[in-house]
Parts: structure tokens; sequence; C-alpha cells
């Protein structure tokens, strides 16, 4: 039987330089990379949910503080994006600066005692997101050798100061689960507020599995104004600077607030262009434009440029093709240099 590979004794030779051509390809790149960045719209929407200041889904848009945390999927659902995974947006409120995040690997009501293998959700502290007060974690089946499992008004009485530590299974929650209250036949349930990623993470190692409630807000008189979800809250931020408030000004213009995707300096992004003050400032508009182009004109200037430096290739190309008949990466006897 042959084999499979053939020998060719003299190697096909082809005219060449493409080592100049990788050059310019490597020069232009970058341009278009940045063409591409500040030439894109923001987007306002991901599925049904608004994505307005300080968020963005297009790099370039919102504030630097929050640039790639959140991305909108091929199939249009918005997902946080955190050190431990990428999770579902639910909602995003921005009066009351939260968002609302499901996580598919907690407990949920159709588990029942058949507990999944999970994670647990953690954030980025250097961020300017924050877990909110309001969420509070069930644990199930978790070791008592390990774990301070106790009712936690008798525990408190009588150690006041180990309160915090314990993880109470006579918690509401435990007793009427939300949306399923006996959805749990034979396994225990304490609700235990971790202060941090960590104390969430010990937890998980004693316990089966776990699930987060958030208290909503339905705007009822007190005591009946909150009825608890599944889910995380994660509050947010809302960096407000003048320059951000004169650009969002509709008398100004209307702009969008955004920021530079090299330097991540402040950017207010107009129809017109992009500016460091407001829309209708048209001396900063026409400035601005002399010096990096507007936003629908940016690629046209690149493109402009790149063609101009294929130009110069093309023509030191054909200098050189009849003294440097160098194959792009293949010699032969003929070919060859030294």
């Amino acid at each position: 039987m042959g084999s499979l590979f053939t020998h060719k004794s003299q190697p096909e030779t082809r005219p060449a330089t493409c080592s100049f051509f990788f050059l310019i390809i490597q020069l232009i790149l970058p341009f278009l990379s940045l063409a591409t960045a500040q030439a894109s719209l923001c987007r306002t929407s991901c599925g049904n949910i608004p994505i307005n200041y300080p968020f963005g889904i297009d790099d370039g848009c919102g504030s630097p503080y929050y640039r790639h945390m959140l991305v909108c999927s091929d199939a249009g659902i918005l997902e946080l994006r955190t050190p431990s995974g990428r999770y579902p947006v639910r909602n995003v409120s921005y009066s009351h600066t939260h968002i609302l995040v499901t996580d598919p690997f907690m407990w949920n009501c159709l588990d029942g005692d058949n507990f999944r293998p999970t994670r647990p959700f953690s954030l980025d502290t250097s961020t300017h997101f924050s877990l909110s007060p309001q969420n509070e974690y069930l644990f199930f089946n978790c070791s008592e050798e390990d774990v301070i499992i106790q009712p936690k008004p008798r525990f408190c009485d009588h150690f006041p100061d180990r309160c915090d530590s314990s993880c109470d299974s006579a918690s509401h929650l435990c007793r009427l689960l939300p949306d399923c209250p006996s959805a749990l036949s034979g396994s225990s349930c304490c609700s235990y507020y971790p202060k941090a990623t960590e104390s969430l993470r010990l937890m998980l190692t004693f316990c089966a599995s776990y699930t987060s409630v958030y208290w909503k807000n339905i705007g009822e008189p007190q005591p009946y104004d909150q009825v608890a979800e599944y889910g995380i809250r994660v509050d947010f931020d809302i960096p407000v600077t003048t320059r951000c408030l004169q650009c969002q000004d509709t008398l100004k213009g209307g702009g969008t607030c955004g920021f530079d995707t090299r330097k991540q300096n402040f950017l207010c992004l107009c129809e017109e262009g992009n500016v460091t003050t407001y829309c209708k400032d048209q001396e900063a508009i026409s400035g601005h434009n002399r010096r990096v182009g507007v936003i629908a004109g940016t690629v046209t200037a690149v493109s402009a440029a790149g063609a101009i430096g294929i130009g110069a290739g093309i023509f030191y190309w054909r200098k050189v093709r009849a003294k440097a008949p160098v194959t792009c990466g293949v010699q032969s006897n003929e070919n060859r240099r030294f």
C-alpha cells in the first residue's frame, strides 16, 4: 500500500514578500479594532431588559467601572459575569440600583430532596457591585458536627456573642419555603447570612446544597410590603459626574455617556461624533472631528489610512518583486538567497 504522504523533489515556488504584507496587516488591525469600538452604537436593551447608564453591553458605552460585566448572549439573554461564572439577569432596577440574577446551580422547588452539585456565587470585591443585605441564604442537610444548627432566638438567648455564627433552623423561610412550603420531606433546612464569599464556600463544604432568597418590595402597607422570591440581589453604584449629566441633558443634545476604550476617559457619544463635553458643543465636535473623526466617519477615516498603507505596500512590493524572489516560508535551490 502506498504512503499517505507524497514526496516532491522541488517545492513549489510562489512570488512573495508576504512578510511585508504581514507587517502592514499588523499595523492596520489595531486601528480597525479601535474603529469598531468607537463606531459601534450603544444598544439600549437586551431582550426585554433596558440597558441604561452606568451599564453598557457594547464596549465604550456606560461607565468603565462596569466594563465587560454585562453580556448580551446571541439568544438575547442578559448575563452578569462574575468570578464564579455567568448568571442570567432577571431584572435591572435603576431607581433602586440593584440587579436580580438567577443561579441555575442553586436548589429550587423542583429539586425537592434531590440535591444537585452546586457552586458558591461570588462577586469581585474590587468592583462597584455588592451582595444586597436583603438576601437570605437557606442551607440544606448541613452536618450538625460542623455547623451550629439551632433555632436562633433560643441560641441567641444562651450565646449572644455567637448568635451570628448559628444557622437558624426555625426561620420563617425554612418553615414556609417560597412557592413550595412542603418541598422538603426528610431534609433539614437552616437560614444563614454569610458575611463573605469565604463563609459561603465554607458552609457548602458541610451542607448538601443552598439557595438564595431576596425580599421583594411590592408597595403594600407594612408589614405586608415584602414577599420572598428566589434569586440573588446584587446592588450597584451609579457614578454620577457633571460631565455625564451635561451629556445626557436633552437641552444640550441628549447624548450617551461612554468612555474611550483605550484610555477609559469620559466621552459623550453623539450622532455627530464623540466629544468630552456635550453634543451641542459645536466647537468641541468640530475640533474632535478634525483630530479623530466622528462615530460614523471613524471606519471611513481608518479605512482610508488602511488604503494608503496597502497602496504603499503594493508599490513597495512591485519595486522589490524582481530583486527578492523569496517565497513565504518555502525555499528551494532556485530561490535560496544564501
